[in-house]
């Protein structure tokens, strides 16, 4: 069995520069930590996790939870996660905090028993009070995701959900539409709440009046989409373009459209939110707000490690969204008066 002192030699580095790229620890360059991976890779090297805790006092392991499995999104973010804690020459412990927030603060002490060097939750439920209780009671860093905790602001990283919303329903209106139909996710959470003042603010910003008849709450699902879109029509409600909270939703609503006989986007521009990769597929193509999903959940476990490792850290600026403006959207009734 290969050693870590053939590693080193394979690598060209020394012996305790292996140990440091093992663990996690110190200042190693990016570039000598991908040659012992290299090197650890053709060897068939396979490190001694255990020994390693034993002796370092660790458990080398990242704890990770997520509200849920479902769903590109947390496919990709965990796809990520995976890549950066091996980068990292840690484990990555997964599991699922099923949506609510007991079970997520339950999943975080689980983690927190298991003596992972860190922990990145992601929440969409809990309240800042149970996060900032759970910040003080563990022993070893708690990075949240997706959550603005004003009293931790160096252990979150999140993302400018109302900005992007109000950017999406901007480009709608810069495009001569008046009459705005959304559909939500989830209400009750930070984030549905988040992406309907988005909606709301830009057509306050426009002069717009707001008209609860035009708003339908969803559940995220295509079925939602589809179900809250179909009903928007049948109700007589009078849009001429339709904000989508998600793209599953819009691609649920699509179907809904299509179904009354009316075209995406001659008589219906349709905006979506997430860029999944379904957005691309549909026909015609989905504007969207695309999230930097990787790059978030690196950042998170990079600001994990820098914590486990008493290295000081930062703040990290809120994340912001970008639009892909694919053929969904076409010129509304008001387009050309505003050239």
């Amino acid at each position: 069995m290969a050693t870590m002192l053939d590693v080193s030699l394979r690598a060209g580095v020394s012996k305790a520069t292996v140990s440091r790229v093992l663990n996690g620890t110190g200042q190693v360059k990016d570039s000598t930590r991908q040659q012992v991976f290299k090197a650890m890779e053709e060897l068939g090297y396979r490190p001694n996790f255990l020994a390693q805790s034993l002796a370092n006092r660790t458990s080398n392991s990242i704890g990770l939870v997520v509200s849920t499995f479902d769903g590109f999104y947390f496919g990709r973010l965990l796809q990520q996660a995976s890549r950066q804690t091996e980068t990292h020459g840690k484990q990555l412990i997964v599991t699922d905090g099923h949506d609510t927030p007991e079970r997520e603060e339950e999943a975080v002490q689980m983690l927190a028993d298991r003596r992972c060097d860190a922990i990145v939750l992601y929440t969409r439920f809990m309240r800042e009070k149970a996060i900032m209780a759970l910040i003080d009671r563990i022993p070893m860093p708690l990075i949240v995701i997706n959550r603005d905790v004003s009293q931790a602001r160096d252990k979150c990283v999140f993302f400018e959900q109302q900005d992007a919303a109000f950017k999406a329903v901007e480009y709608l209106i810069s495009q001569g539409h008046r009459a705005i139909g959304c559909i939500t996710v989830p209400i009750h959470t930070p984030t549905g709440k988040a992406r309907l003042m988005g909606y709301r603010k830009a057509l306050e910003k426009h002069g717009i009046r707001w008209d609860a008849a035009k708003v339908r709450y969803g559940d995220a699902g295509m079925t939602s989409g589809y179900e809250q879109c179909q009903a928007l029509l049948q109700e007589g409600v009078t849009f001429s373009a339709l904000f989508a909270c998600n793209d599953d939703m819009a691609l649920g609503a699509s179907k809904a459209i299509h179904q009354a006989g009316l075209r995406i986007p001659q008589d219906i521009s349709l905006f979506g939110f997430d860029d999944a990769p379904s957005a691309r597929w549909l026909e015609p193509g989905l504007s969207t707000v695309c999230l930097p999903i990787d790059i978030m959940i690196t950042t998170a476990i990079d600001q994990a490690m820098r914590l486990a490792a008493e290295q000081p850290i930062e703040t990290i600026p809120p994340f912001t969204g970008t639009l892909v403006l694919r053929d969904s959207v076409a010129p509304g009734p008001h387009f050309k008066a505003l050239k």
